[in-house]
This record gives C-alpha cells, sequence and structure tokens, in this order.
C-alpha cells in the first residue's frame, strides 16, 4: 500500500464532508438528538459532529433487519449478487470523496493508504458477490441422498475499529449478505463518518432493512451484543473487548467471530538478503503508523547481521516523512485518537525508564497540533520488556537479535497472541518450516499483508475465534443444514 494512487483533491462534493450525518435505518436517513465530536487526528481539533443513537434507535433498525431478512434470505445467489455489485457501483462512484473523508477521520496518508481502502473494499464486494457456497451431496445409496445446504443465519451485528474503518467494516458486511443474512454495523465512535456515508449511499441500492449503520457511544456495543434477535456478532477490536462480547454472546448462544490483537513476529534468517527486504520489513511494521492488526511487532534479527541490519533499517526509516495524511509527500499520518497515543507514551516512558536503547525517534514534538508519534526503533530490548510483550499499535518496534533459529521460533511463540507472522529467507524451503512451526493463524513467507477474498484469516490463542475470508469464513455466516431424501 506504498504507492501513491491518483486522487482528486480536494474532492469536488464538499457536502460529503460538511452536511448533516445521518444514521441509516430501514432504508431511511435517519436523524439523532444528540452529536459526539469525531476529531482530526492531524489537528487534534473537531471537524464534524456524528449522530449518537439512543437504545430505541439501534432496536429499530434490529427489528428493520429481522423484517428484511425474510424476502432477502429468499432471494436466490443470483439475485444478491446484482444488489451487491450495484452498491459496489455507487460506492465507486463516490470513492474520491470517501478516501478524503477517511483520512479527515482516520489519518492515514490518502494516496498511499486511504485510497487503496477504498478501492479494495470496492473490489471485494464485487468479488464476494460472485461466490456461491453449493449444496453438496454428502452421501446417496439406492435408498436414499443426503444434501447439507449452507443456511443463513439471521441478523449479523457488526462492531469494527478505527484503524480500517471502511475495509474491515466491509469485509463482514459483503459476506454475510451475499450468503442471505442482513445487517447491523456499529462503528467505532472514533471513525464513524465513512460508515455512515456508505451507509448512506446503501440506501439507495439495496433494500430497506439488509443493512443498517448505527453509531453512538459504548452503550451501543453491549446493547447489540446482548440483543436476543441478532444471530451473529462479528468483532474486530482489542482481546479485552472481544472477551467481553463473547461474554454477552453466551447469554443467547450467539455465533461469534472475534478477530482481536496480535503481537506478530517477523523472522529474519540468516541467510536473507536483509537489504533487499528493509522496505517490506519497515512498511509492514512502520506503515499505516503501526496500526495493522497484523503488523510487525517485533523484529528477530541473528546476530551475525544485527549491527548491519539496524543501520540500514534505520537509514531507511529517515526517509520517510511523518505528517498529515493529506500532503502528498507524508508516508505516515498522525496516530488516530488522544487515547492510543497516551498509550504509546506509557510505552516511550517505560523504554527510557529502563534505559533501553532507542536508535531512532523517542522524542514527541509537543508543540505539535494532532496526535503525531514519531517512527522509533528500539534496539534489542529485554525480552520481557513492556515493548516485547504487549502490543504497541503504534509506529514504535523492537529490532531483537538471536542465535539460533531455535531460540527465534521459541521466542516468537511465547505470546498470549498469534494472529500473524512472516518468515524471511533465501531458502524458501527452510523459510517455509519456519512458518509452519509459527503458532499463528497467517503466516507470510517472504511476503507481508497479502489477503484476499479466498484466502482465510483467524489468529489462534487470544488473538481470536473464527475466520474471515475464504469459503471457511463465508460459512461461518451461515448453519449447516443437512436434508435427507429417501427415494
Amino acid at each position: 500500500m506504498n504507492e501513491h494512487t491518483t486522487i482528486k483533491v480536494p474532492p469536488e462534493d464538499g457536502n460529503f464532508f460538511s452536511a448533516p450525518y445521518h444514521l441509516s435505518i430501514a432504508g431511511k436517513l435517519v436523524q439523532a438528538d444528540e452529536t459526539f465530536d469525531v476529531i482530526n487526528p492531524a489537528t487534534g481539533e473537531v471537524f464534524a459532529q456524528a449522530p449518537s443513537a439512543t437504545a430505541e434507535q439501534l432496536d429499530e433498525a434490529i427489528a428493520a433487519a429481522k423484517t428484511a431478512f425474510k424476502s432477502w434470505s429468499a432471494l436466490s445467489y443470483d439475485e444478491r449478487e446484482v444488489y451487491l455489485k450495484k452498491f459496489a457501483d455507487a460506492l465507486e462512484e463516490k470513492r474520491d470523496e470517501l478516501a478524503y473523508l477517511l483520512t479527515l477521520e482516520q489519518g492515514k496518508p490518502l494516496g498511499t493508504m486511504a485510497t487503496p481502502e477504498v478501492d479494495q473494499s470496492i473490489s471485494y464486494i464485487r468479488q464476494i458477490a460472485e461466490r456461491r457456497i453449493p449444496v453438496e451431496i454428502v452421501e446417496e445409496n439406492a435408498n436414499h441422498v443426503v444434501e447439507l445446504h449452507h443456511v443463513p443465519l439471521g441478523v449479523v451485528g457488526g462492531i469494527t475499529p478505527w484503524n480500517f474503518p471502511v475495509l474491515l467494516s466491509l469485509w463482514k458486511i459483503a459476506p454475510a449478505l451475499i450468503t442471505g443474512n442482513t445487517f447491523v454495523l456499529k462503528p467505532t465512535p472514533f471513525t464513524p463518518l465513512t460508515a455512515l456515508r456508505y451507509g448512506e449511499i446503501a440506501q439507495s441500492v439495496l433494500p430497506k432493512g439488509v443493512l443498517s449503520v448505527v453509531t453512538g457511544g459504548d452503550a451501543l456495543g453491549p446493547q447489540l451484543t446482548n440483543h436476543p434477535d441478532i444471530a451473529k456478532i462479528s468483532f474486530t477490536g482489542s482481546t479485552e473487548t472481544g472477551k467481553h462480547v463473547l461474554r454477552a454472546a453466551a447469554g443467547s448462544i450467539k455465533r461469534v467471530t472475534l478477530e482481536l490483537g496480535g503481537n506478530d513476529a517477523a523472522i529474519v534468517l540468516p541467510d536473507a538478503d536483509y537489504q533487499a527486504i528493509i522496505p517490506q520489513l519497515f512498511w509492514g511494521a512502520l506503515g499505516h503508523q503501526g496500526q495493522w492488526c497484523v503488523g510487525i511487532k517485533r523484529l528477530y534479527i541473528p546476530r551475525s547481521i544485527h549491527a548491519e541490519f539496524v543501520k540500514a533499517f534505520v537509514d531507511y526509516a529517515k526517509t520517510v516523512k511523518v505528517g498529515n495524511g493529506l500532503d502528498a509527500d507524508v508516508g505516515v499520518g498522525p496516530v488516530q485518537n488522544k487515547m492510543q497515543f497516551e498509550k504509546l507514551k506509557t510505552f516511550l516512558a517505560d523504554i527510557k525508564a529502563n534505559g533501553q536503547n532507542i536508535v531512532l525517534g523517542g522524542e514527541i514534538d509537543e508543540s505539535q497540533s494532532g496526535y503525531f508519534f514519531p517512527i522509533t526503533v528500539v534496539d534489542n530490548p529485554p525480552e520481557d520488556s513492556k515493548i516485547v510483550q504487549e502490543e504497541q499499535f503504534g509506529p514504535i518496534v523492537p529490532i531483537l537479535v538471536y542465535d539460533d533459529v531455535d531460540e527465534a521460533v521459541e521466542r516468537a511463540n511465547d505470546s498470549i497472541w498469534g494472529l500473524g507472522g512472516s518468515v524471511w529467507g533465501r531458502d524458501t524451503k527452510a523459510a517455509v518450516e519456519v512458518a509452519n512451526r509459527i503458532e499463528a493463524g497467517m503466516v507470510w513467507v517472504n511476503e507481508i499483508h497479502t489477503q484476499g477474498v479466498d484466502i482465510p484469516f483467524g489468529g489462534v490463542k487470544q488473538s481470536g475465534l473464527g475466520t474471515e475470508h475464504g469459503r471457511e469464513g463465508r460459512e461461518l455466516f451461515t448453519n449447516p443444514k443437512t436434508v435427507l431424501i429417501h427415494k
């Protein structure tokens, strides 16, 4: 995502940003009596007001989705495909505006991150629209035939985070809809605006009640997860919040998919051409302000190349500009919100208090407006240090020394998380063997962050429950139903 993409700046439709935002409920744009502030992280200032839905409005959205489920689930896959592709086409018409708005509320660089996120979301919808879960014949003999159907669950509730507010929500919505479910989305209050805008767009092309977008404070999340008419919760966010979601869902035995935290390790093998892969490692760790769920959070480097690697990594990092994501030459934008910004300060304070070696960054310019955190590299902190053991989720990365590969694998696996990981080396077979020993739901070999509609993605340990993408992910929006037919 670090190649520039052409976009009109500023977009022509100024009303897309300044006009009132509405909830999308039952095919209508609905006002709320109260609003909440949305802050531009590049300035630290309020730039918009988002509607704060009441409990009654969320109930209305769920009721509308329950009603719409009857007719939506009765449509064929082909009929639902037509609707989803119309939705993608309508989003594409507002592509530039959505990307620009995404940078305003999230902070990510417009050309290298925001626009690709919107483009990938639109492409994802179109691809998902063409996917099917066919009826399978699991047994047939002279007496009977056994069919396995995958039937939709009902109303799906989605709760999404602030790092990829367009992509991560549409990753949930599109497979839920194509498999015949309806959807109620509750995006994070940190980045609600793009979801509200594409919710408005959806009302013009989808049947009423099929997709509702409801924004507000933290109280809406538990209401959604506890609601008896929600059949499944798909949640992306922190591990601690995921535990609350899982407990709430247990009350009505809801289906749950959780994509949670991670502390992903990248292991560079002794034979790696480290000079060639430093750009990939840098962007995999520190691109997107380090705010990747599957970002590289720990870099393990063999002692034989450690000193040279650190110098080359820091030299490359110095070429990347931190600043407002609307500026064309900016590679890393601000941290998305003040809460995360303050959390990152605790990592920095701990590093300094323990005398760990900061080889780049480490000093925050407090005179700047906005939540700008310097690209920071820490050289070989202890394995039990805060920056190694906890998920930083920001533009700060530790580079760790290892002496043999078995040791590196053991240290990489010594974590409560297991979302992603990567292995880098010239000998692909050897690298794959190491990758197969990494305890994670997704491991890349000599690449990073490749994902796709047919590539299953999910975590192990406390990084999540269930799968997104692939047939495996789509099937989790359905119930298997066995039909036995006597001949």
